[in-house]
C-alpha cells in the first residue's frame, strides 16, 4: 500500500519516525500543523496516519469508531495485535493506550477501495484549518491561542451502507462547535460517496484548547503564517 514509506515494522510492532510522520502530514494530508514538524518539541504522529495504518492492517468494516487517547511521540513502538473481537487497542510495550477501535458489520480487504477512502479522508481532514475551523471560531467569537495553536484529534467514526465500492470519496457536510470555557468541542460531519451515489457517512471530533475572544487581526496573521509554511 502507499503507506509503506511512512512507517517501519518488525513483526507486529510498528514505529513512525518524526520524518515519516511529518512527510505523511504534509505530502498526503496537506496538513501543516506545527506539531507535525520534525523539529517541533511537541511533535506527535498524525492521528490520520494511525487511522490509515489501522485500515491497512485490519481492513475496512461497515461501522468503525476510532477514539484517540494519547499523543504518539516519534519512534514510539506500537503493537498492532491480532484482531479477533470487535474491539482493539493500539498500545506501546508499557501497555499505554493510544487508540481504541471498535468495528461492526462486514469487512473488506479490497486495497484499492481502502486507499481511495484513506486518501480522500485525510485530505479532507487536513483542510480543516483554516477553511472550516476559522469561520466556525468567528461564528462563536472565540479562537485558539495564535502563539501556541493546539487542535487535538479526539475521535472519528464512519458507517458504510455497503462495501462493494470502487472509489469512495469524503464530502464535507457541516461543522458544529460547542464552547465550554476555554475549550471548544468541534464535530465535522461528512458523507462518503462512490461516484454520484452516497454510500455512507461519518464524523470527526476535535478539541480546541486555550480559547479566547476572537481577534481578526491575530487570526489573519496566523493564516498568513500557515500559508507561508505551506509555500
Amino acid at each position: 500500500m502507499f503507506l509503506q514509506p511512512f512507517f517501519s515494522q518488525v513483526n507486529n510492532q510498528l514505529s513512525i519516525s518524526a520524518e515519516q510522520g511529518s512527510q505523511f502530514a504534509k505530502q498526503i494530508c496537506n496538513d501543516f500543523n506545527p506539531i507535525h514538524d520534525i523539529d517541533s518539541k511537541r511533535f506527535c504522529v498524525p492521528g490520520d496516519l494511525l487511522f490509515a495504518l489501522t485500515l491497512n492492517n485490519y481492513g475496512l468494516s461497515q461501522k468503525m469508531q476510532f477514539d484517540f487517547s494519547g499523543l504518539v511521540p516519534a519512534d514510539k513502538e506500537l503493537i498492532f495485535p491480532d484482531w479477533i473481537e470487535s474491539d482493539l487497542s493500539i498500545k506501546d510495550s508499557r501497555e499505554k493506550v493510544y487508540l481504541n477501535v471498535h468495528r461492526d458489520g462486514q469487512a473488506t480487504q479490497q486495497q484499492t477501495a481502502i486507499e481511495h477512502l484513506v486518501r480522500s479522508y485525510v485530505e479532507f481532514s487536513g483542510h480543516s484549518f483554516p477553511y472550516i475551523l476559522v469561520p466556525l471560531m468567528q461564528q462563536h467569537n472565540v479562537m485558539i491561542n495564535t502563539s501556541r495553536p493546539l487542535v487535538m484529534y479526539q475521535s472519528m467514526s464512519l458507517t458504510l451502507d455497503q462495501l462493494s465500492i470502487a472509489s469512495p470519496e469524503v464530502k464535507f457536510i457541516e461543522a458544529q462547535m460547542e464552547v465550554d470555557g476555554k475549550r471548544g468541542n468541534v464535530t465535522l460531519q461528512f458523507s462518503i460517496n462512490d461516484g454520484e451515489k452516497s454510500v455512507g457517512c461519518g464524523e470527526k471530533k476535535l478539541v480546541l484548547s486555550g480559547l479566547r475572544e476572537f481577534n481578526q487581526q491575530a487570526m489573519d496573521q496566523l493564516i498568513l503564517d500557515y500559508e507561508a509554511r505551506k509555500a
